[in-house]
């Protein structure tokens, strides 16, 4: 198990690339544009290679749900069996799950699952 990615969201998400690129030498992926939700966002991979992912949404209207700052914290957990079977013995346990299992717009089989303070685990493989 090791920890994927951490999501961030940003008011201006070219700015924000450009930013970690600049001062830290971060290589951007493609950007990902989902016009139904409104939600873009960037994975930029830094030299040792954990990856950061830089989101926007069109209409952020930072409550509870949708804030600037970090945005989830992504676990790898090696497979989809291994997600499964996680987010099985999480919600047995009594721990909430906002979304998934699934494969996202982007290609990632993903569950979020809300840990004892609220805080977004992105479960993956």
């Amino acid at each position: 198990m090791r920890i994927e990615h951490v999501g961030l969201f940003v008011s201006d998400l070219e700015k924000a690339r450009a930013f970690y690129e600049k001062y830290f030498a971060a290589a951007a992926g493609e950007k990902y544009h989902n016009p139904r939700t409104g939600f873009s966002s960037y994975f930029l991979t830094f030299s040792d290679g954990a990856r950061l992912e830089l989101g926007h949404l069109d209409h952020l209207v930072n409550d509870s749900e949708n804030r600037l700052g970090f945005a989830h914290l992504a676990i790898s957990l090696g497979s989809k069996e291994a997600v499964n079977q996680k987010v099985d013995q999480l919600t047995k346990d009594g721990f909430t799950l906002t979304s998934g299992p699934r494969v996202t717009g982007d290609g990632y089989y993903e569950a979020v699952v809300l840990d004892l303070d609220g805080n977004k685990l992105e479960l993956t493989i």
